[in-house]
């Protein structure tokens, strides 16, 4: 996918006069801002710009040098990534130590299935270093010994691969706000159960605790509000009976893997669009893509008994003897 414009961001705590420091340097060098986006959250400012740097006076190394000292005089991070003449957007997959996710990723790249380049592989463990490098993919390891990643180290990654997409493959830890703000709208999760039900950790273990007869996985856009994102894919799955945690991750797993890839996909073909929390495929009638269970489960679905359908039946009833 091409970038049109050139996108900042800027993410730091709240400053009184920063947007005005910006759109002035923006003016100043001759730079046409297309739209802007701005929000604070948990005391973390976040603001979004995109625009025309084609006429603008100072070099593109020039300006972003600029840019980070302004950042600098208010404690603020900046990153830009100017237009991009590429085919394809760049991925970063993060991950910990369940390889289903990334080996799924992996193989549909390598096959050319997947409309993107994975760059890299980030994990705040390293047992999945060696599966990418099967495939030739670079990897990092941004985590300590607990496994507590170095988000300064995370950012400035992704900044040098200029990734256009994260995507979290069972990555077991919590995206701080700064993150999730920079990256807002093109980071995809999938957790294993169907949201909004049992989120957080150890899903499948709550889903069995509860008694649920059906579990299942969901695929969704991060927030900072924790498994609570736009939902993009699901898939369900009975629960057998006497089933423990292990049966259900078996069962869970692949499904996981392929709601993770469809949602990617779905993403990197634009197909999705976001209203009001909830997805919408852009173009329903000019694509295969369906974000819901099949049509078969439709057709499973009674059509009676409805409220008020006996009334109304009752009502044309009456009307036929009176015409009679």
């Amino acid at each position: 996918m091409t970038r049109e414009w050139t996108e900042i961001t800027v993410i730091g705590e709240d400053d009184t006069g920063l947007i005005a420091e910006v759109t002035s340097f923006l003016f100043e060098r001759d730079v046409n801002i297309v739209d802007i986006d701005q929000a604070v959250r948990d005391g973390t400012f976040r603001m979004t710009m995109q625009v025309d740097t084609s006429e603008m006076d100072p070099t593109q190394l020039q300006f972003q040098r600029d840019l980070e000292d302004l950042g600098d005089r208010f404690g603020v991070d900046t990153q830009v990534q100017f237009p991009s003449d590429c085919e394809n957007q760049s991925i970063a997959v993060l991950v910990t130590k369940e390889s289903h996710c990334l080996e799924a990723l992996l193989e549909a790249w390598d096959n050319g299935d997947l409309d993107a380049d994975i760059e890299v592989v980030v994990g705040n463990h390293d047992d999945l270093s060696s599966l990418s490098a099967e495939y030739g993919v670079p990897f990092h390891v941004i985590g300590d010994e607990n496994g507590s990643p170095d988000e300064e180290e995370l950012l400035d990654l992704l900044a040098e691969y200029d990734i256009d997409l994260i995507a979290l493959a069972r990555y077991i830890r919590i995206l701080s706000p700064e993150v999730v703000f920079r990256y807002e709208s093109q980071i995809i999760n999938v957790h294993p159960s169907l949201l909004p039900a049992f989120p957080g950790a150890a899903a499948y273990r709550q889903a069995l605790e509860e008694g649920a007869r059906i579990a299942g996985v969901t695929a969704h856009y991060v927030t900072t509000d924790l498994d609570q994102g736009p939902i993009i894919a699901q898939r369900a799955f009975n629960v057998p009976p006497d089933a423990t945690e292990a049966d259900l991750e078996r069962l869970g797993q692949p499904l996981e893997a392929e709601a993770l890839l469809e949602a990617i996909q779905l993403h990197l073909d634009d197909e999705l669009s976001v209203q009001f929390g909830r997805t919408e495929l852009e173009n329903p009638n000019e694509t295969d893509a369906q974000l819901g269970a099949p049509e078969e489960l439709n057709q499973m679905i009674p059509d009676r008994p409805i409220d008020g359908i006996d009334e109304q039946t009752a009502d044309i009833d009456e009307t036929a003897t009176a015409d009679d």
